[in-house]
Parts: C-alpha cells; sequence; structure tokens
C-alpha cells in the first residue's frame, strides 16, 4: 500500500506556523513565496540578520529546510559581551520576578507545545511520541524547579559573575539545553546558547523567541565549532560553560579551560554497558532492551553493549534477538491512506539517524568489526520500512548485533550512536568488569543478576556514574545528580539542586561535587 504524508504536517506548512508564531526570528524573501527561509541570530538583545547563510538539510528525506546563518569570531564577541551587560541586570532581579518571567516562558512554550514537537520530528528525525516527550520533559521539569528555587537558593546562593555558555548536541534540543537554560535562568544568570550545527535550528529558534518575549535574556547564535569556540569557552566575559557532546570537542573545551578557572559542566560520551551474570529474569529484561531502541540509541544514556556470562548466552539470545527483530523505524510520519486526522501519527521506535553522513560512518564501523571477525547475529534491512515512493533513505540505518567485535575495531571501545548493539561473552567476574570499563568511564551501566548484594558488590568496580540492578538508568533532571566517570565527564555534576549549585556561588560552600583534579568524590548516586 502507498503511503503519504499525514495531513498538516508538510514541512512547508510546518514552517509557515512557525513563521506565524514568531516573524521577527525569520527572514523571509516576499517576492519569492518559495524561496528557502533563513533563520536569524538572537544577539545583542534582538534577532538580527547577520552571518553566511548554510543550508540545513532534514536526516528525513535529505530536503533542504531552512537556511542558518553562521557567525564570525567577531560577532560571537560582541554578542556575549552584550550579553554580560545583560547578566549583570538580570542578577539584581528579584528571584519572584525572575520566576514569573520564567513562567510566562513555560506557559508560551507549552501553548506552542505540538509545533515544537514537529519542528523536532522534521528537523532531527524523533518520531511523534519521542519529539513530544522531549518538549513535555523540559516545560515540566522547569516547572518542578521554579517550585523549588527559592529553596535552593535559600543558603544565600547568587548567580555567577558572568553569563552561561551553554554548547550542546543536536539530539535532546528541548529537554537538555533548552531545559537548562531556563533553571540558569531561574538562578539569576543570563544565558548563551550555540545552535547545534546537525539539527534542532528551527525548533530552538522558536523556543528562544518566546523565551525572549517573556523578557528573559538569552542569546541564540550560529556557527561552526572551530570559529566560535575560542569565544564561547574561553571569553572572559563567560561565567560558566556547559558542553554537551562527544569526546573529541569534549575533550577540545577541557583543554581550553585548563589555565581558567571557569565553572564547567562537559558531559561526553561512553560506552555504556549491561551486564549479565547469574539470571534469569529474561522477561523483564525483554521489555527493558526493546524501550532501549527509542531514537536509534542517539542519545548518551543508550546500552549498546551487552556483555554475558558463557552459561547464559543462549538464554540471553533467545529472548534478545525476537525484541531488535521487532523493532520499527521508517519514516516519522508516513501514513497509509486509510489515515484520517485525528489518528495518531505512526508508532515508530525511531527514525533516520542525524544525517546521511552519520549512517555511512556507522555502516563502516560495523562492516570493519565484521571484517575483523565480528560475527553478525542479525543485520536488518530498509526493505519493508515504511517510506514513501522515491523518498530519499540516506540516513536511514535498520538494527545491527555483532558478537564478540575485535579488540581493534571501534565498536569495541567507543560508543556507536546508532542502533548496533555488540555482545561480548566472558568466564569470569573479572572478564565482566573488564569488558563493561573497556572505553574508560561511562555515564551509565547496569547489571542483570538474580542476586541484588552480588550485583551490588560487582557494581562497585564499575567505572560509571549511575549503575541499575536489573533496571536501566536514565540521565534524571529533578531530584537526582547526573555525572560521569573516567573520560565521560568533566567537571561539576548536575541534576536536582547540583545544577543549581553548579551555576551559582555561594563563599561558605564554594567547592562543588564533581571530576575536578582535587575532588574525586561522588555524592550518593
Amino acid at each position: 500500500m502507498a503511503l503519504r504524508l499525514a495531513d498538516g504536517t508538510a514541512w512547508r506548512e510546518i514552517l509557515t506556523r512557525a513563521v506565524d508564531a514568531v516573524p521577527e526570528a525569520f527572514d523571509l524573501d516576499a517576492s519569492r513565496p518559495d524561496s528557502t527561509v533563513t533563520l536569524r541570530n538572537l544577539v545583542q538583545g534582538a534577532w538580527q540578520s547577520a552571518g553566511t547563510p548554510t543550508p540545513v538539510r532534514t536526516p528525513v528525506d535529505n530536503t533542504v529546510l531552512v537556511n542558518l546563518p553562521r557567525l564570525d569570531a567577531d560577532a560571537a564577541r560582541a554578542a556575549v559581551a552584550s550579553a554580560l551587560a545583560e547578566h549583570r541586570d538580570w542578577a539584581d532581579t528579584p528571584l519572584a520576578d525572575r520566576k514569573a518571567r520564567v513562567v510566562d516562558a513555560l506557559d508560551e512554550l507549552t501553548v506552542h507545545r505540538d509545533l515544537l514537537a514537529l519542528l523536532l520530528v522534521w528537523e532531527i528525525g524523533k518520531p511523534w511520541r519521542l519529539a513530544c516527550a522531549d518538549v513535555d520533559r523540559a516545560l515540566d521539569g522547569v516547572r518542578w524547579y521554579v517550585e523549588e528555587i527559592d529553596r535552593m537558593l535559600a543558603d544565600g546562593r547568587g548567580p555567577l559573575p558572568g553569563p552561561v555558555s551553554n554548547i550542546a548536541s543536536w539530539n535532546y534540543p528541548m529537554s537538555v539545553l533548552v531545559h537548562a537554560e531556563l533553571v540558569q535562568l531561574l538562578a539569576g544568570n543570563a544565558v548563551i546558547a550555540k545552535t547545534p550545527s546537525q539539527g534542532g535550528a528551527v525548533c530552538l529558534t522558536v523556543a528562544h523567541a518566546l523565551m525572549r518575549r517573556a523578557g528573559l535574556p538569552a542569546t541564540l547564535l550560529s556557527g561552526s565549532g572551530e570559529e566560535l569556540s575560542e569565544v564561547l569557552v574561553r571569553a572572559p566575559e563567560i561565567g560558566a560553560v556547559a558542553f554537551v557532546g562527544g569526546r573529541s570537542n569534549g575533550g577540545k573545551v577541557a583543554a581550553a579551560l585548563l589555565d581558567t578557572d571557569k565553572r564547567h559542566m562537559i558531559e561526553q560520551e561512553g560506552l555504556n554497558a549491561w551486564g549479565i551474570w547469574n539470571f534469569s529474569g529474561w522477561d523483564n529484561l525483554a521489555k527493558h532492551l526493546r524501550k532501549g531502541f527509542e531514537y536509534g540509541k542517539q542519545r548518551c544514556t543508550a546500552y549498546p553493549r551487552f556483555v554475558v556470562q558463557r552459561d547464559l548466552v543462549d538464554q540471553f539470545l533467545d529472548m534478545y534477538l525476537p525484541v531488535v527483530r521487532s523493532i520499527r523505524f521508517g519514516h516519522p510520519l508516513a501514513v497509509d491512506e486509510s489515515w484520517t486526522s485525528g489518528d495518531p501519527l505512526p508508532e515508530l521506535d525511531f527514525g533516520p539517524l542525524i544525517s546521511g553522513v552519520k549512517a555511512d560512518e556507522l555502516r563502516r564501523k560495523v562492516d570493519e568489526a565484521v571484517r575483523g571477525g565480528a560475527v553478525p547475529l542479525y543485520r536488518g534491512r530498509l526493505d519493508g520500512a515504511p517510506f514513501l515512493d522515491g523518498q530519499d533513505t540516506s540516513a536511514y540505518v535498520a538494527p545491527s548485533v555483532l558478537l564478540a567485535p575485535p579488540g581493534r575495531s571501534r565498536l569495541m571501545h567507543t560508543e556507536p550512536f546508532g542502533p548496533v548493539d555488540t555482545i561480548v561473552v566472558v568466564d569470569t567476574e573479572d572478564e565482566l568488569l573488564a569488558a563493561m570499563n573497556a572505553s574508560n568511564g561511562a555515564l551509565v551501566a547496569s547489571l542483570a543478576c538474580d542476586d541484588e548484594d552480588e550485583a551490588a558488590k560487582l557494581a562497585v568496580d564499575l567505572q560509571a556514574f549511575k549503575v541499575g540492578i536489573n533496571k536501566p538508568r536514565s540521565r534524571g533532571d529533578r531530584d537526582e545528580p547526573f555525572g560521569g566517570r573516567g573520560a565521560s565527564w568533566k567537571g561539576a555534576f548536575v541534576g536536582g539542586d547540583l545544577l543549581v549549585q553548579a551555576v551559582t556561588v555561594n563563599s561558605a560552600a564554594p567547592r562543588l561535587y564533581g571530576n575536578f583534579p582535587d575532588y574525586n568524590s561522588y555524592p550518593t548516586t
């Protein structure tokens, strides 16, 4: 049966809704109604037409969505200087007024919730349900902080000396980036955000326009990381740096901060592993692993590595392979002819990866591991997935499962950031721990073990910040801290009170929890 786009979800319709909602944030050529729309940068307190336009393509079908104007370092310096002036005014604003403005922004973001979610579907390929969850987590999470912020600042904590610079990856524009900014604003800091180059620009533009209308001192600028990093990381006006991304870029940010005393929260990738040892609860584990494929495992707390006791391999595969075969992926807005307005949008586990380039890179990693000796237990195909006729599918990757990736392969030691799982077979507890710690630090890990006391003893030696016993762990952004160990995190930990402490100062309690050279303790997880 031929498929079509669900009514009201064509990109041009969604973009028109965005422009109608916040026209100040877009450049339009009235003489060419079909021309590509160019975004503006929110700098020096206003939306400005500045920068070199660069086309942004959707991973859904590889068509051009908008032009993203990239600023140079000089323009970024001017934006940072202006943000400092706004920061000083905002820091003197009474907490009650800050809360009122943040609530106004949340109310407007809630009005436009469905628009923001549809933008995420097109821009980063999230299925509708997951796109809505990204927006909702941001809004619900910040409302919790609005209720708690008086308590969190009751010990005399105040804003940082300068604005917080936010450099985040593309995969969670709302629930990670906008969420963090709104909490930073509640705490009395102006905020600067760099638009991710790979996706989420329009969603973030709409969100920041609504934030700006509510009177919040937010700056949103775009440009290459190589061009802007020196300014957004090292500029003397910056009070703190919050980075979410890969280890390569995160390492560069950390190196740039070595000779400074700036606050920093640098979240980096890690190979999160799930160990299976003396275990029999397969039905419960199957439910967790099925959910684990959401968004094609393009998230920092995904589990792409399973370390399995040799005596349990047959039982594990009996449970696991049917789970992988049941995964649903495809065009996130494709419906059949029987679909009518008001019907649910497609229920998929994931859509495309963020780009065709990333998809090609992941396919090469899989082929490299197989050539090196890995056993391909399952290699899915795009055939039969819900796509439109003639659609570009270059960014889509079907699930794959590899047994025993060779030690020299990239999949053995690094996070694939896609729907590719690897299985390592072990015989002893020492081998289990070594295989689970293969990437020198991770954000999360889990152990499937019938004896929870035995699992707790093993967990002590896992190099992950959060360890789940017979359950997965997640980021958490309310009353639970979040961080990493080893090379997966540098600087202050965040989450709950720690998220506010990371962006405030208190002379009576100057030390922060986190991965600092002189402080290796961890809060209770």
